[in-house]
C-alpha cells in the first residue's frame, strides 16, 4: 500500500519536465522546488517525467540531478527515479560495491519470488552482470549459498499451506539444529529457502508449540554472521514483513549517529509497497511515530524528501 502524498491539481509530465528544468536554471539549484515534485510523483509519472526532460531538452534527467543535487539527498531522489525493481537491483549493486554485505542481503531475503525474479533482469539490464554472479564474487560458504537458492527457487506465494509438511519441517530443523552437536546448515538452507512465507511462518509457529521456543532464538543460537542475518531476514518478513522493517529503520536510527544509508533505503524501496503498514507497525514497537524520529533525526530539504515520501503531517 503506498504512502504517497499526491498532490490534489496533478500537473502533466511535461509541465512537471519544464518545472524542473526551470530548478535547475541559474545560479544554484531549487533544491525545494525538485523535492516538492519528486516526491510526490509515482512510479509511472516519474517514468513519464524522464521521457518528456529527455525530449524536451536532449538530456538524461538523473544525470542532471546527479550534478544539482549532492549528499544524502542526491543518493535518495536518484534511487527513487527507478521503478520499483530498478531500485531493489540499484541498491543490491551499491551494497555489493561497498562491501555492505548485510544490506545486499536484507534486499535479497525480503523480497517475495515473483519481486525477485523481476529485479534480477533489473539488474542484468542495469549492470551487465547477472545477480548470481555478484553473490559468488561478494560472498562465501554457507551465506552465499542461501542467497543462491533464495534467488533461485520459485516459490509459491499463497496462503495455503500443508498441514503434514508443517510438522516435519520443525522436526527436521530440531533435529539439524538444537537437538545435535553442531549444525546441519543444509536442512536449514533448505527449508528456508524452498518454502512459501505462509509455510515458513507455520513452521515456525509449530516449531514454538512442540519444543517450546521460538525458531528465531534457534536461528541465533545455532547459526553466525551474515548466514544468521539472511536466515532471521527470511524468516522474520515470512512472519510480518513491516514489523521488520520497522525494527530495521528503528535500529538505523537510535543511538548515536544515523545509518542512512539503510534509512534511505528501507523508506525509498518500501514507500510505494507497504509503507502503510511499517509505519503502523513502527508506532505500536516504539510508541512514537516513524515521521517523528525521521524528523529527529535528519534535516533540511533530505529530511523533507523522506517525510514526504512516507507521508506525514510534519
Amino acid at each position: 500500500m503506498s504512502t504517497l502524498n499526491v498532490p490534489p491539481n496533478l500537473t502533466s509530465p511535461r509541465q512537471d519536465a519544464i518545472d524542473l528544468y526551470k530548478a535547475f536554471k541559474g545560479f544554484g539549484c531549487d533544491t525545494a522546488a525538485v523535492v516538492k515534485i519528486l516526491a510526490h510523483r509515482d512510479a509511472m509519472q516519474r517514468a513519464l517525467i524522464q521521457q518528456e526532460y529527455r525530449s524536451m531538452y536532449s538530456e538524461d534527467l538523473t544525470k542532471r540531478l546527479s550534478k544539482e543535487l549532492s549528499g544524502k539527498l542526491e543518493t535518495a531522489v536518484l534511487l527513487w527515479m527507478h521503478d520499483p525493481a530498478g531500485r531493489d537491483a540499484t541498491a543490491v549493486w551499491q551494497a555489493f560495491e561497498v562491501s555492505d554485505l548485510r544490506g545486499a542481503t536484507e534486499v535479497i531475503c525480503s523480497r517475495t519470488p515473483s519481486q525477485i525474479q523481476v529485479f534480477k533482469q533489473a539488474y542484468h539490464a542495469k549492470f551487465g552482470v547477472h545477480l548470481e554472479q555478484s553473490i559468488h564474487n561478494a560472498t562465501t560458504g554457507d551465506h552465499n549459498k542461501i542467497l543462491l537458492a533464495y534467488i533461485g527457487i520459485g516459490r509459491y506465494e499463497g496462503p495455503e499451506i500443508d498441514l503434514a509438511l508443517v510438522e516435519k519441517d520443525a522436526k527436521a530443523l530440531f533435529k539439524a539444529g538444537e537437538k545435535r552437536l553442531g549444525t546441519d546448515e543444509n536442512v536449514f538452507i533448505q527449508i528456508f529457502t524452498h518454502r512459501s512465507r505462509a509455510q515458513l511462518a507455520a513452521v515456525a509457529a509449530a516449531y514454538n508449540r512442540i519444543y517450546g521456543t521460538e525458531l528465531t532464538k534457534a536461528v541465533k543460537k545455532e547459526t553466525s554472521g551474515d548466514f544468521e542475518y539472511a536466515l532471521l531476514t527470511i524468516l522474520r518478513c515470512a512472519e510480518n514483513p513491516a514489523k521488520y522493517f520497522a525494527k530495521v529503520l528503528h535500529k538505523a536510527m537510535k543511538g548515536l549517529g544515523t545509518n542512512d544509508t539503510t534509512l534511505i533505503r528501507v523508506v525509498v524501496t518500501r514507500t510505494e509497497i507497504d509503507m502503510y503498514y511499517i509505519k503502523a507497525e513502527f508506532h505500536k514497537q516504539f510508541g512514537k511515530s516513524l515521521g517523528d524520529w525521521i524528523h529527529s533525526e535528519t534535516s533540511g530539504h533530505y529530511r523533507t524528501f523522506l517525510l514526504s515520501l512516507i507521508g506525514t503531517n510534519h
